[in-house]
């Protein structure tokens, strides 16, 4: 039996037609006759894979496609100055300077934003900037530095310069650089050589034209990995002679510095920054812990539930980055050397094991220990199908890349600082970055944080360059107590925090003064 329609639904339908043909966008969607999508020759561009390399050696000539930019400016960089080296280009400023090399100076007005934007999230360094502005505490000052050039590093080294700094800058990563950000510092007067997707060659070029230039000698050091530090002492030693001090800012770089010192070859002070507590508990713990999964996302758009993920090294980068894996919902294991770091990892709820126990079943692994051969290629071998590799450590040692360039397996890049190693049984690792730093290399990192490890490595500089002589002898220091502070307080505002502060009853009980250090040297955070 069938049920009869309701009365006047005919009429309802006819006038629902009638009233959509009143609006004219929908008499031209129903009207329009259907035509093909034509595609042209879009799909040539993905076939094809760079025939120039260049000066780029062989391993770099596969990684091609990483100059482009996976930050925010990607769309700033023009592709049609991809095949030629900037060493190859005559480059001005608007100020007819040429003492410079990057990428495209074209872009600086992008870089002018970007730096203006991370302006906002590092107050506290540009409030120090504003406070000695007056007094100068670096005139006089050369500085030679290579670190990353983000926006955040362009905040510092325009605050060295308002300081009364001269500065010259490289990069200590040839991935991180943003293009942009060092085409706004070369329009500044910033003599920058440095651009995304450099060769080895390269790298070593851009250090040598920060130090070795006629009529200027560099009397301090910013280093970030003791690139900077090793070419000087390798090719330039006689420029030591005028060095004030060194500081350094990663594990790497300072595991260089003390091996200098006990060999009795380190010339001058250095200035520890990596082992500052707000370098280290802040910067290693807290950005990593951000910008570990950011850097994941953004090159594999994996789904952490349920993976297995192993971690090496339990250090501050280390426990950043697995907080953030579990609280996802992956499965974390943890390998580590030191005891007192395994038994951190045992009570945080991590399984503790040798790399060669899970390698089989992981699908994830993160270096982050400073080391060197930490995943070799027995390791890469016994992988599982579409694992991914990737190191948060400084430097490109932890995992052993080199034995991945043989003439049996096949690297593919599938995006920018992605590539496929492909085993002859068709197996498949997910390489990022070449082995290289993940989050600088493949994303960006929280600009807050940024500010607390510029703002200590700004105090260094003026600590060192300003102390007497005789109050830091031939040694690597760590920053004094008191500044770590400093470099605390002016970042609590941001916060509305609101210290307590001891009466003179109470300071007088704690053996303490009431201005700090409220800790002692040995105190661990």
């Amino acid at each position: 039996m069938s049920v009869p329609e309701p009365a006047g639904g005919e009429e309802k339908q006819a006038k629902e037609v009638e009233d959509a043909e009143k609006y004219s966008f929908m008499a031209t969607v129903t009207k329009a006759p259907k035509k093909q999508i034509q595609f042209a020759d879009d799909m040539q561009e993905f076939t094809k894979f760079p025939t120039k390399t260049g000066r780029r050696s062989l391993s770099r000539s596969i990684s091609q496609s990483s100059t482009d930019s996976y930050s925010s400016a990607a769309s700033y960089t023009d592709s049609s100055d991809d095949e030629v080296s900037p060493r190859e280009k005559q480059q001005t400023n608007s100020k007819g300077s040429s003492n410079f090399c990057v990428k495209n100076i074209k872009q600086a007005e992008f870089g002018r934003r970007e730096i203006e934007i991370a302006e906002q999230d590092m107050s506290a360094l540009i409030s120090l900037r504003k406070r000695a502005q007056g007094e100068k505490p670096l005139a006089g000052a050369k500085i030679v530095g290579c670190t990353h050039i983000t926006a955040q590093t362009a905040v510092l080294i325009e605050t060295l310069c308002a300081l009364g700094a001269q500065c010259r800058w490289a990069a200590c990563n040839i991935y991180s650089t943003q293009n942009e950000v060092a085409a706004a510092l070369a329009e500044a007067g910033v003599a920058v050589f440095a651009w995304k997707g450099e060769s080895e060659d390269d790298f070593w070029w851009c250090i040598d034209r920060c130090v070795n230039v006629d009529g200027w000698q560099p009397n301090m050091i910013l280093d970030d990995g003791g690139d900077l530090t090793h070419w000087v002492y390798k090719k330039y030693p006689s420029v030591f002679k005028k060095i004030r001090g060194i500081v350094e800012e990663s594990v790497t770089g300072v595991h260089r510095l003390y091996q200098l010192s006990k060999a009795g070859k380190l010339c001058v002070p250095a200035m520890n920054v990596n082992d500052s507590v707000t370098k280290q508990k802040f910067d290693n713990l807290y950005c990593c812990r951000e910008s570990i999964l950011d850097g994941l996302k953004r090159t594999t758009d994996v789904m952490f539930g349920g993976k297995q993920v192993v971690v090496c090294g339990y250090g501050e980068v280390g426990k950043g980055c697995c907080a953030a894996l579990k609280a996802l919902g992956a499965i974390v294991y943890v390998t580590e050397i030191d005891p007192i770091c395994a038994l951190q990892a045992c009570m945080d709820g991590f399984r503790v094991v040798k790399l060669s126990e899970v390698i089989r079943q992981v699908d994830v692994v993160i270096t982050c220990t400073g080391n060197k051969n930490v995943v070799t290629r027995e390791h890469l071998d016994r992988m599982k199908n579409s694992c991914i590799v990737c190191n948060m450590g400084h430097s490109n040692t932890e995992i052993d890349v080199t034995s991945l360039r043989t003439p049996e397996l096949t690297w593919e890049r599938v995006r920018s600082q992605v590539d496929h190693v492909i085993w002859p049984d068709g197996k498949r690792v997910v390489l990022l970055a070449e082995g290289r730093l993940l989050n600088l290399s493949c994303s960006t990192v929280p600009t807050f944080v940024l500010s607390i490890t510029a703002t200590t490595q700004a105090l260094a500089l003026i600590e060192l360059y300003n102390a007497p002589e005789g109050r830091y002898k031939q040694d690597v220091y760590l920053l004094p107590k008191k500044m770590d502070e400093y470099v605390a307080s002016l970042h609590l505002p941001s916060f509305d925090a609101h210290l307590t502060e001891l009466t003179d009853d109470q300071a007088k009980y704690l053996g303490l003064n009431k201005n700090g250090p409220f800790k002692p040297n040995y105190y661990r955070y």
